[in-house]
C-alpha cells in the first residue's frame, strides 16, 4: 500500500460516538429506549447488533429485542460459577458498525476482555 492510498484510508475512517442512556433508577426505561432506538438505526441500513443486554426478565424490554442480531455472550467460569460476559473478541471479529452495550456497572470475571 502506497503512502496516499494510506492516507486515504485514513480520512475515510469513521470517527466513533458513544450515546449513554442514564435513568434515576432501575426500570426507568433506559434498556428498552435503547433497543428501541437499535430499530431505528438498522433502519437507516446500519449493521448494529446487540453485545450484551440485561432484560431482568422485563417481557417488554425481551419483546423489544425482536430480530436484532445477538452476540452469544462468552461463558467465564470462576470459583465454581459460570458467568456470561460480552464476547469482546466475538464483536471485533464480527465487526459490526454499532454494538449495544448494555449492563458495564458490575465487576468483570476473571478472563474477561472488557
Amino acid at each position: 500500500m502506497t503512502p496516499e492510498e494510506i492516507l486515504k484510508k485514513i480520512e475515510n475512517m469513521k470517527k466513533g460516538r458513544l450515546k449513554i442512556y442514564i435513568g434515576a433508577a432501575p426500570g426507568v426505561g433506559k434498556t428498552f429506549h435503547m433497543l428501541r432506538d437499535a430499530h431505528d438505526v438498522r433502519e437507516k441500513g446500519i449493521d448494529i447488533v446487540i453485545g450484551i443486554v440485561e432484560t431482568h426478565g422485563r417481557a417488554e424490554t425481551e419483546a423489544e429485542i425482536k430480530d436484532l442480531e445477538i452476540i452469544p455472550r462468552k461463558k467465564i467460569h470462576y470459583k465454581g460459577k459460570e458467568f456470561a460476559e460480552l464476547d469482546v473478541d466475538a464483536v471485533i471479529r464480527r465487526n459490526p458498525d454499532v454494538v449495544i452495550v448494555d449492563e458495564l456497572a458490575h465487576t468483570n470475571a476473571p478472563g474477561s476482555k472488557n
